[in-house]
């Protein structure tokens, strides 16, 4: 069996008028940052908030009556069975999801309010696959595979006509891998269309499920490995998936941590949008990789945009810290009145805000008659956190930053 572009039309008309069609725009700002000329598919407005909808809509789509009766069943961490719960609810078909421990609140809650029987079970997908598929069984279920199944990988696919039909001269298509899916969908469309466009995968370090495939490794991922783009964080690549992308597939690249959180809080202070971790890895592929995507024409997928809010709030707080934009200053002085307020008026004179004081009197490496200041600030951008700094140093009150 194998994945057609015929079926990827078809599932286009299927899909038309049930999804979102999203925008793909030119970024001029992450153009600039990225010397690439970067194009942003937003597939994070679809109504569960990720491209995942296809697949699952063109699955349930094509079902028998006696099989929408019994229900379906699916494992996922959190985007697949959204979108499966969601238009399984509208075709009023039953759903039970398993999502393995460790997903996302916001991705859990979301779920169960569309209706859909939520279990927790397993330490990853590969567990809470293998205890769905134990529940298929015993209540006579049909399982939707959220990327090794050829209907899903069609309904995938169309997500790259899409991008096509908007921007007909893309070069690049920089997309992000977990079980394949997406990719295997994408790469079969974009090739037939454009036959020298170039398809670069993109996983994260810690689950090179892809990569490992193609080295004849079994097992990617280290134990006990964690990933903010938990949506592609798959030990195990589909069969399928692997063999209709692999031949389609010009290159996998492994990105690493920083820059799913640098994609994030682009995609968040840029283009005014939320992108999760796996939602923002076409971008970390531009952040790490520069130099394979500059000055080329890359369509970038935001694959989703479910990412709990207080994970993005650290992420944006995190980010400022990077850019030294947040700071925490240490500060040793004599123990006499007046010395903070000297301090704070320095920083205050100078632009800075100051978000917290900690004062220690105690530390033993601090003399006894003196005292250590740790002054958290917040400033425009690392050359005026340097001024602050020059600031207080020509005051007498030379700062360590912590």
């Amino acid at each position: 069996m194998s994945l057609t572009f015929d079926d990827i039309m078809a599932a286009k008309e299927r899909l038309q008028g049930h999804i979102e069609r999203t925008p793909c725009r030119y970024s001029r700002t992450l153009s600039e940052i990225t010397g690439a000329e970067v194009w942003v598919k937003f597939e994070n407005l679809q109504f569960t908030a990720a491209y995942k909808e296809r697949g699952a809509l063109n699955k349930l789509l094509q079902l028998g009556e006696n099989v929408k009766k019994r229900g379906v069943i699916a494992a996922s961490a959190g985007n697949h069975s959204q979108g499966l719960a969601y238009h399984a609810a509208r075709l009023g078909i039953p759903v039970t999801i398993v999502m393995p421990k460790g997903t996302p609140f916001v991705k859990v809650q979301q779920t169960r309010a569309h209706g859909a029987e939520v279990v927790i079970d397993g330490d990853g997908y590969d567990e809470a696959s293998a205890f769905a598929r134990k529940l298929c069984e015993e209540r006579e279920l049909t399982f939707v595979h959220p990327f090794d199944d050829l209907d899903v990988m069609a309904g995938q696919g169309t997500v790259a006509l899409e991008m096509l039909e908007d921007a007909p001269d893309l070069e690049i298509l920089p997309i992000p891998i977990g079980g394949g899916g997406l990719i295997a969908g994408m790469a079969t469309a974009a090739k037939h269309l454009k036959k020298d466009i170039r398809v670069v995968g993109l996983e994260p370090a810690m689950f090179p499920s892809f990569t490992a495939k193609m080295r004849g490794v079994r097992t990617a991922a280290n134990a006990g490995a964690s990933t903010i783009a938990e949506g592609i964080a798959v030990r195990e690549v589909g069969e399928s998936s692997y063999a209709i992308a692999r031949p389609l597939i010009d290159e996998v690249l492994l990105v690493e941590e920083p820059f799913f959180e640098r994609g994030i809080a682009l995609y968040c202070n840029v283009e005014k949008t939320v992108a999760e971790g796996a939602g923002a890895a076409s971008l970390a592929g531009l952040l790490a990789y520069p130099e394979r995507f500059r000055g080329k024409k890359c369509g970038l997928v935001i694959t989703g945009g479910n990412i709990d809010t207080r994970l993005l709030a650290s992420v944006l707080t995190r980010e400022l810290v990077r850019e030294s934009r947040i700071v925490s200053l240490r500060i040793i002085g004599d123990d006499r009145p007046g010395l903070l307020a000297n301090v704070s008026a320095i920083i205050g004179t100078m632009g800075a805000n100051i978000i917290e004081v900690a004062h220690n009197r105690l530390a033993l490496d601090v003399p006894a008659k003196g005292a250590e200041f740790d002054v958290m600030i917040e400033t425009r951008d690392a050359q005026h956190t340097q001024e602050v700094m020059d600031a207080l140093r020509d005051r007498g009150y030379p700062p360590r930053v912590v």
